[in-house]
């Protein structure tokens, strides 16, 4: 009896050791989650609790989706070939927008410096919900360190990466990815810049909260499974 009772407790220990090293990608954590988390924010937000509908966002990145595991998306880009995640080696800042949705003032521009200033720490890859021929125009005004891809469900590959990123979590979204494609944070909506803002202010509050969130990433290269483990 005791040996049996030995053996049942090993094999939990066993199981629940493989079930803290299973790797999970960002693709299941989002579906078992947002469901749930969608139905909160709706009630929040028809209460006018703006402020805690936000809040429960934030709750749903850092308890469900960070530290999971990025899918090895391939993003079609408009001056080169395609770019598989997988392939960058590096922490990766993703940014997503339609090109029917106006950008703020500044924020391409400030976009541009960062990735000047960060070319060889980051990738910065902007991707547009539409088809290669809606993108091309707005694509000019990026810097060539900067990747700009392109996705829509009129692709039949892009159909994975269209179902998970766009219609999960809407758009524009940023994700913050360190090299091994974990999730270290995501931020959806835009800065918020006041309407009659001047341009240089506009610029200056663009890049002030993506250098901070860029810094942020940097910070946490490390693997963010076994940050959390150490938490625990």
């Amino acid at each position: 009896m005791r040996l049996i009772f030995t053996f049942l407790v090993f094999t939990l220990a066993l199981q629940n050791s493989y079930s803290q090293d299973k790797e999970i990608s960002f693709a299941d954590a989002i579906k078992s989650n947002i469901k749930k988390y969608n139905t909160k924010t709706d009630i929040e937000f028809e209460k006018g609790n703006i402020e805690k509908g936000n809040a429960l966002f934030d709750s749903l990145v850092q308890n469900h989706l960070v530290g999971s595991k990025f899918d090895d998306y391939s993003f079609k880009c408009i001056n080169s070939r395609k770019v598989k995640l997988s392939k960058i080696k590096k922490p990766v800042f993703i940014i997503t927008y339609a090109s029917w949705c106006v950008m703020n003032k500044g924020e391409i521009p400030a976009l541009n410096k960062l990735s000047r200033k960060y070319d060889e720490d980051i990738q910065i890859i902007v991707v547009f919900w539409d088809v290669k021929s809606d993108v091309r125009k707005i694509a000019r005004q990026f810097n060539s360190h900067i990747k700009v891809c392109y996705a829509n469900e009129a692709y039949k590959n892009d159909e994975a990466v269209v179902a998970t990123l766009k219609h999960y979590l809407g758009f524009p979204t940023s994700y913050f990815l360190n090299a091994d494609l974990e999730v270290v944070d995501i931020k959806r909506g835009g800065i918020a810049i006041p309407p009659r803002t001047a341009f240089k202010k506009a610029f200056e509050m663009n890049y002030t909260v993506f250098n901070d969130r860029v810094v942020s990433l940097l910070d946490k290269k490390e693997s963010v499974q076994k940050r959390l483990a150490s938490n625990e």
